[in-house]
């Protein structure tokens, strides 16, 4: 006689939980065949993106191509039967299929003929793109509209004579009824949505380049990403939580860079309060050390007057911003900071400061707000001012909506099919030991310190305004930008201060963290990826933060292939530097490629021209197998779910739970 199955009280509750949802052996069953399915399926295609930097019509470039992966899919299939300019016409009406048609309909006759190919061509691309998830899958990610419509032509089997004829027909209604633009649209969004599973946002969204906000937008809507926080976006996240040094240090970089388009525009924070309070403060101060910089033909809209302000408004906060800094270093000693403090070092009789013990001559002393005898304490008037811009931040309705999707779909890092992703670094020591931090923590270091500082970060937005807890998340929030070997900044310093006031060059050093020399050897890669759970031949790192210098011979392939980063200049600014606008990973079921990317011309040249962002694309790694779902993290949740389905099956026929039969 076969011996009674026994289960723990607990495994028996969640099995009858479980039994809620698939109440009898045939729905158990039936689930366990379709999960078993799935498994089997080829890997969906990851996209890895690094230091955007608000260049919001590159990104959205790279975004709709998927780094190449849809021109790939159009030369494939069409790489015979269509000359490349006809391919190129095509990509670019995939990417931008609303404003590419308005051309079109101008230039071409005969519409219901070029909308009758192109459909027949799109369902091509839309059947090879979609070919690796289940039919489900597809059908879910279609507009509801014409999901039917779409999910016939795209399963109909075009030699089969009957079925031609009512493909034929589908398509010839769509455009009788003149729905055939709108349909296009949706086929486009589908073919792009279809071509990459996911989306792993490598940090640094904000600052720089004018349209973050813009980028966020876009990753509000998009189908399935996650984020890794750069230390501009974890500035942006304490400013919206209300940190007033954050708030002074996101306005000191948008004046810096001339990029108050994503202040006013953007997030309708208005800057009237600081030009009246800079205008009137510092009418008649040396504003030399403070010219904004411009970009590109930006200069030509500046009245002199106009810079002459916002020179003014640069200076105001950037005295107010050290002021903050001071009082957050005094406030903070397990910071170590305290050499940062330089407002007190300034002997205004001789315009000198001391650092260290070396004297060096200050390129301007006129700061009237500045008390030599209590040099960090803010005046009424900057104390009124930075609350005022600080409340604005808080009460900005779209920039909270942003920075709870940061924190929502964003972390430190992230472990994810066999790579750690994470934006700065993990802090280590020239010998290659795993930093120790005490801050708010007892002693942690690599994984256990990101954990904490991780969850430190979400303090500073969630714990209770006006709380110890929050403040010193706020605070946290600031050493992560600027800390001294913080995760996320990787450096010894910033040398703000310096760069404004000290000529010596030697004093504007911002040493990196060890790791960025010893990231080179693969037996540290080896070390770090073991700290995150992580071994294997196809296991990797991937970073962001630091531009690859490729102009110059630097790869962006370290420790003999165990760590990549991708920060390879998205941003103009650094585009001179890096001598490319950066590169993007691909991670599909076959292999990993790294995309190097030229500079973008722009939306309006590619839409008219059908330019598409210069790419050079080469395999990174290639795996001995194609990839499937069951070698990926969603492939151990469904194994487990496969592991609790036999479990609930068991009890089923043990009699420890009653199968129920719906009529």
């Amino acid at each position: 006689m076969a011996k009674q199955a026994t289960y723990r009280p607990e495994h028996l509750h969640y099995l009858k939980m479980l039994a809620k949802q698939f109440p009898n052996v045939q729905a158990a069953s039936t689930e366990i065949i379709n999960l078993q399915a799935i498994l089997n399926l080829p890997k969906g295609t990851e996209h890895f993106i690094s230091d955007v930097h608000g260049e919001h019509e590159a990104f959205q470039h790279i975004l709709n191509s998927a780094s190449g992966v849809v021109r790939e899919k159009l030369d494939e299939l069409f790489g015979t039967t269509m000359t490349r300019m006809e391919r190129d016409q095509l990509a670019t009406l995939i990417y931008y299929p609303e404003e590419k048609l308005e051309e079109i309909e101008r230039t071409v006759p005969d519409m219901r003929e070029w909308y009758r190919i192109t459909f027949h061509r799109l369902i091509e691309v839309c059947c090879l793109v979609s070919s690796k998830y289940t039919r489900s899958k597809v059908r879910k990610a279609m507009p509801p509209e014409y999901a039917y419509i779409i999910d016939e032509l795209i399963h109909t089997h075009y030699e089969d004579t009957d079925k031609r004829d009512y493909y034929e027909n589908i398509i010839s209604t769509i455009i009788d009824l003149e729905r055939a633009a709108n349909f296009l649209v949706e086929l486009c969004g589908l073919i792009k949505r279809m071509a990459v599973d996911h989306l792993h946002l490598v940090g640094d969204i904000y600052d720089r380049g004018p349209g973050a906000d813009i980028i966020m937008d876009s990753l509000l809507e998009y189908h399935s990403v996650d984020i890794q926080w750069g230390n501009h976006d974890i500035l942006w996240m304490g400013a919206a939580s209300g940190s007033r040094t954050l708030v002074a240090t996101v306005l000191l970089n948008s004046l810096r860079y001339n990029n108050l388009e994503i202040i006013e525009t953007g997030y309708g924070i208005s800057l009237r309060p600081l030009s009246v309070f800079a205008s009137e403060v510092y009418k008649d101060c040396d504003i030399s050390r403070f010219k904004i910089k411009f970009t590109g033909d930006d200069e030509k809209d500046y009245t002199e007057k106009d810079k002459r302000l916002v020179a003014q408004m640069h200076k105001a906060i950037t005295m107010i911003l050290f002021k903050l800094e001071g009082q957050k270093i005094l406030r903070n000693p397990s910071f170590g900071m305290e050499d940062r403090l330089l407002l007190d070092k300034i002997d205004y009789e001789k315009k000198t400061i001391t650092i260290g013990d070396k004297t060096y001559p200050m390129l301007d002393t006129d700061f009237p707000t500045v008390d030599p005898k209590d040099p960090y304490k803010l005046t009424p008037e900057e104390d009124a001012l930075i609350a005022t811009l600080t409340r604005s931040f808080r009460h900005s309705e779209k920039l909270q909506r942003h920075i709870r999707f940061l924190y929502s779909k964003g972390s430190l890092y992230r472990v994810y099919n066999g790579n750690v992703l994470f934006h700065g670094c993990v802090p280590m020591s020239a010998e290659g030991e795993l930093l120790r931090f005490s801050i708010g923590c007892n002693e942690l270091s690599g994984k256990e310190f990101l954990d904490y500082a991780d969850a430190t970060a979400r303090r500073a937005y969630y714990n209770k305004p006006g709380s110890p807890e929050r403040q010193f998340g706020m605070d946290f929030l600031w050493w992560l930008w600027c800390g001294r070997n913080s995760p996320i900044f990787g450096r010894d310093r910033m040398t703000t201060f310096e760069r404004r006031f000290i000529a010596d060059e030697d004093t504007w050093t911002e040493p990196k963290n060890a790791y960025y020399t010893l990231y080179q050897d693969p037996e540290i890669c080896d070390r770090l990826l073991k700290e995150f759970g992580l071994e294997g031949e196809h296991c990797h790192i991937i970073n962001g933060h630091v531009p690859v210098k490729s102009k110059k011979g630097e790869s962006p392939i370290k420790g003999h292939g165990k760590l990549l980063v991708i920060d390879g200049g998205f941003c103009k600014a650094y585009q001179g530097t890096t001598g490319i606008a950066g590169y993007t990973l691909i991670y599909n079921s076959n292999c990993l490629r790294l995309v190097a990317h030229e500079p973008f011309a722009g939306k309006a040249d590619a839409i008219d021209d059908n330019i598409d962002i210069g790419s050079t694309s080469s395999v990174f790694e290639r795996m001995e197998k194609r990839q499937k779902i069951a070698d990926t993290d969603v492939g151990r949740l469904l194994k487990e779910q496969i592991n609790d389905l036999l479990s609930l099956l068991a009890a089923f026929r043990s009699g420890a739970i009653v199968e129920v039969h719906q009529d």
